[in-house]
This record gives structure tokens, C-alpha cells and sequence, in this order.
């Protein structure tokens, strides 16, 4: 094999691969790409010709295709390169509508239930042309999306992971010990993590903040007894109002006014829940997408100067 041939590799050829992969035949691929069968086919041949390795196993008949060890490593770098293609006619779009275009931002539930509504509203009054459309997801998703170009900002729970991506941090966001009302743990001083470790606890099943509460516990010599899981602030809040145990949840994500529980301020014990707006790192940011940060920025200073306050 000749290095130079490597100059040959075409974005269509990486596309194919890609596309192959995931659909798991040569024929849903060339639906998913517009191409027929044999083009698809073709494309691939010519691209194991190119890098002088077998890329996709065919079997034959009804099995799926798969790809081979060769395959996947170049996969590897053919989801990077086509992500950044994505993010350039992300960033061309961005340029050319300027104020009167679309701003794609990213949100999970306890932002887009405490910190997005003030945003949107003031967001609108100073940019009234300019069409938000929002996406709700995990922290993994929205980034994987800003960085494919899906969307343009993300909230996000700091660290950032790996990849093009830049952040600020807006808002420390406190953890609370929800328990039921009349419990004695919501008079005098706040209980410590061993004692809170003792308990039933009630936790999230994929927030990041929650394993790192855990994390905290254990390292307090605890072994919490996780009696449920979930995702969803209300029905964690409401299974502590049941009495099936206690939740310690961020501040933004406990409904304060919920007279069935009590939230305990647990500053001093448990670090805070970093909260940023994450972009990619190489894209072109539009005016409208530097807006919308300062005045995420903005909402969360004053929630930050009243963090316990109840919302309606």
C-alpha cells in the first residue's frame, strides 16, 4: 500500500462506513444515505482498498454484516470527521441568519424547571425573532449533540467530559436532605453524612451528582441502603413524602414549597452541584448564542443570592 493512497479517502467513503455500522446491512445503509445497494457496496470496497484493510465482515444471505477490528478503530475517526462537518454547516447556517435565525439549546429537568422559564422570558423580550427550540436529555446526550452540531449550547453539569467542548460555570447549586414533614431530622443542626448514610435513601439513577453524593457517603464509612431510584425530582420528592426513606437532592431540583416534605440545607457537609453552559469549542458563537449565556448567567446570580427560596 502505497501512503499516499490515503489521500484518496473521501467524507462519502467514511459516511458509508459509518452508516454500514450502524444500520447493520449494505441495504438499510443506502436507504439511510439516498444511495443504492451497489453504490454503498462500492464505496466500502473502494475505501478497504484505499486504507489496505478488510473493514466490514460479509457473511452472507440474512445475516447482519460486521465490522472488523481494522474497522472500528477507523470508525473511530470517521465519527469525529463527519461530527465536525456536521458543526461547519451548523457554523455556515449560524452565520448567515444571524438574529432573525434559531438558537438550539440543551436542558435537563431541574434547569428547565428553575432556571429556563426566567431565561426564555427575557431572552424573548430582547430577542423576539429569534426561534429557540429546546432539547431535553441527559448531560452525555446534549453534549454529544453540540458536538455533531445538533445544537448550538447545552446546560451542563461540570466537569465537562472529553472533547471540543468550552464552559462557565453559572451557578454552585447546593445539595439538600428532602425528608418527611414532622421528622426530627429537619429541627436543630443538620444531621451528619454518617447519620444520613444509616438511612433509606432514595437517589437518582443516572445523575452524576447523585453517585458522587454516594461516593461521599462511603467515604464517611457508610454503605447507604438505596431503596429507590429515579430520575424524576417529583416522584423522588413524593416517595419521601411517602416515607419510604430520604433523598439528598440539588437545591434547584427540590420543590421547596411541597408542604408533605422538608429540605435540609447540607452547605457544610456535601459539595455543591456545578451547573455551566457548555458550547463547542470551534464553532463560530452567534450573538444571539452569546445572549442567551450572559443571561443564563444573569437568572442564576440571582437565584445564587436566594438559593432556598420556595417557587410556586
Amino acid at each position: 500500500m502505497e501512503p499516499d493512497s490515503w489521500l484518496g479517502v473521501e467524507l462519502r467513503h467514511l459516511a458509508a462506513l459509518q452508516a454500514v455500522a450502524e444500520e447493520g446491512s449494505f441495504g438499510r445503509a443506502a436507504i439511510r444515505l439516498g444511495y443504492t445497494q451497489s453504490a454503498v457496496s462500492q464505496q466500502i470496497a473502494t475505501l478497504e482498498r484505499l486504507v489496505g484493510d478488510r473493514l466490514v465482515e460479509r457473511p452472507g444471505g440474512p445475516r447482519p454484516v460486521s465490522i472488523t477490528e481494522a474497522g472500528t478503530v477507523l470508525l473511530r475517526h470517521a465519527d469525529g470527521i463527519v461530527a465536525r462537518l456536521r458543526a461547519a454547516q451548523a457554523d455556515l447556517a449560524a452565520l448567515h441568519e444571524g438574529n432573525a435565525g434559531s438558537l438550539r439549546v440543551g436542558t435537563y429537568q431541574s434547569v428547565g424547571a428553575r432556571v429556563l422559564p426566567e431565561v426564555m422570558l427575557r431572552f424573548s423580550f430582547a430577542h423576539p425573532h429569534v426561534d429557540v427550540q429546546l432539547s431535553e436529555s441527559e448531560d452525555g446526550a446534549l453534549v454529544r449533540q453540540v458536538e455533531t452540531g445538533d445544537l448550538d449550547l447545552t446546560f451542563i453539569q461540570l466537569p465537562l467530559p472529553d472533547g471540543p467542548f468550552e464552559a462557565i460555570e453559572i451557578l454552585r447549586d447546593p445539595h439538600m436532605l428532602v425528608v418527611k414533614t414532622g421528622s426530627p431530622l429537619a429541627a436543630g443542626q443538620p444531621p451528619s453524612l454518617r447519620e444520613v448514610g444509616d438511612l433509606p435513601l432514595i437517589s437518582y439513577r443516572t445523575c452524576t451528582s447523585s453517585h458522587q453524593v454516594e461516593e461521599q457517603l462511603r467515604l464517611r464509612g457508610s454503605t447507604p441502603e438505596i431503596v429507590f431510584r429515579s430520575d424524576d425530582n417529583g416522584t423522588m420528592q413524593g416517595m419521601v413524602a411517602a416515607g419510604v426513606g430520604v433523598a439528598l437532592m440539588p437545591a434547584l431540583a427540590v420543590d421547596l414549597a411541597d408542604p408533605r416534605t422538608r429540605a435540609v440545607d447540607m452547605s457544610g457537609k456535601l459539595p455543591p452541584r456545578l451547573i455551566g453552559i457548555a458550547w463547542h469549542r470551534d464553532r463560530v458563537q452567534s450573538a444571539a448564542a452569546r445572549s442567551f449565556i450572559d443571561l443564563a448567567a444573569e437568572v442564576c446570580a440571582e437565584i445564587a443570592r436566594h438559593p432556598f427560596a420556595a417557587t410556586a
